[in-house]
């Protein structure tokens, strides 16, 4: 009898949950809230015999925090990469030449906007870099007579595209399952085998931003120009920096894949050759003064995100914990076919949208929680099977920090954004779910 009151007071926490992260609710108050609720649930089961006492302050709380610290060391060191190519100039050089040299053709220039995007946050991450690029590109896109309801979902899609390599992102999914025993010992974790497939995945989505912009190319070349944004950022000026620099953005990720490079030493490499390309280097006080406002900038973008990482967490422990002894009847209920699962997820993908149930940075962490507590599934395949849409979301979900402000910089209708986003993001789920079935489980 204690059990199925424990399985209701948990399903019914998980559900105020969703409604909660849907509504817009703050992360970290959600998750902490649902990690006092799930531990209390699971030490009421302990005088029946369901589960066993624990440390809470240490096993919750303390060392999941404590061996969280390689993680956000990395989180850190590409936020502070973003931040410096686009403080030295060499973010807002690729985006504003690239965009001229497309100018006499407008469907042209919007592809090479998509590109540009897409190789820039390869390595650059997070809201304040995603505004210093569109506030060059967006008022570009919209003199050529691009409509709003094509530039915002183009940008926004090509950013998500970069995702897929980008090693600031996948460190933290990497972080919901740190602690999960795979059966096969598999552990997830940055190189070679992620890249190959991260590399497909971004190429796929790549493909589906172009498809949709020659699908509008009429409309592209029809258009009228027209002014966003503030009138004082509209002619920024562009800083000179050498052509070879255009080559950093992608420097991190080559030094993985050629020299097995960890995350860390190869962004720290290419932060110091981008400081000495663009002439920071020149006087030891200009170079002082740069090192420390780009750290100072980068940190602050990530501040409020490392303290929900390490909230996440704790309740990624306490879930795994308390699922561990519901694993045996979950088995018997949640399909345990590899492909079935699969197929009917590329299928619920917009269920990842306002941070729902497939979205890891949503109720999709309690999802993810409760099919690692059964045990039976590969470390990779549980990987692909939720970071798959979660990812994919992140390109036209208004939740996301860089998509809202690119919705109401360009003041256009949330739902114009998400009918015109969406349909993309979903279609490209199916393919590059497939090409992790290939090259990743």
């Amino acid at each position: 009898m204690i059990i199925w009151v424990m399985g209701l007071l948990l399903i019914a926490s998980f559900i105020c949950f969703v409604i909660y992260a849907m509504k817009g609710g703050n992360l970290t108050i959600g998750f902490f809230i649902l990690t006092i609720v799930w531990t209390l649930v699971y030490f009421l089961g302990v005088p029946f015999g369901i589960g066993k006492p624990f440390n809470v302050i240490e096993e919750t709380f303390a060392q999941p925090a404590l061996t969280y610290g390689s993680t956000i060391i990395q989180i850190i060191c590409g936020a502070w990469f973003g931040r410096v190519l686009v403080d030295t100039g060499i973010a807002a050089s690729i985006s504003y030449r690239t965009a001229k040299v497309g100018e006499k053709s407008p469907v042209l220039a919007t592809i090479c906007t998509a590109l540009v995007t897409c190789l820039i946050f390869t390595s650059a991450y997070g809201v304040g870099s995603a505004i210093a690029i569109g506030v060059i590109l967006f008022p570009i896109l919209a003199r050529l007579g691009v409509p709003k309801r094509v530039a915002v979902p183009v940008f926004t899609l090509s950013i998500g595209a970069a995702m897929w390599i980008n090693s600031v992102l996948f460190v933290q999914f990497a972080a919901f399952y740190q602690d999960y025993k795979s059966p096969d010992g598999q552990v997830i974790e940055w190189g070679g085998h992620y890249l190959r497939f991260g590399i497909a995945a971004m190429i796929v989505q790549m493909i589906g931003v172009i498809v949709f912009i020659l699908i509008n190319a009429k409309a592209i070349k029809n258009g009228k120009p027209y002014e966003v944004g503030d009138p004082d950022e509209r002619n920024v000026e562009i800083p000179q920096v050498p052509i070879w620099t255009y080559l950093l953005p992608v420097v991190p990720v080559a030094l993985s894949i050629i020299f097995q490079w960890d995350a860390v030493p190869a962004l720290f490499l290419a932060s110091i050759i981008a400081f000495l390309g663009t002439g920071h280097m020149k006087t030891y006080k200009g170079f002082v003064n740069i090192l420390n406002s780009t750290a100072k900038t980068a940190i602050g973008d990530i501040g409020s995100l490392i303290i929900m990482l390490l909230v996440l967490r704790f309740f990624q422990h306490a879930a795994v914990t308390v699922m561990a002894d519901f694993g045996p009847a979950l088995t018997s209920v949640v399909p345990n076919n590899e492909m079935i699962l699969a197929i009917a997820v590329c299928i619920l993908a917009p269920l990842a949208l306002f941070r729902g149930p497939l979205e890891l940075y949503g109720a999709g962490s309690a999802v993810i929680s409760i099919l690692m507590g059964m045990g039976v599934f590969n470390a990779w395949f549980l990987f692909a099977l939720l970071v798959v849409p979660s990812m994919t979301c992140i390109s036209s979900c208004v939740t996301q920090s860089w998509n809202m402000w690119a919705v109401e910089y360009n003041e256009l209708e949330p739902k114009t954004f998400l009918k015109n986003g969406v349909p993309v993001y979903w279609l490209c789920t199916f393919p590059i779910m497939g090409l992790a079935s290939l090259l990743l489980f």
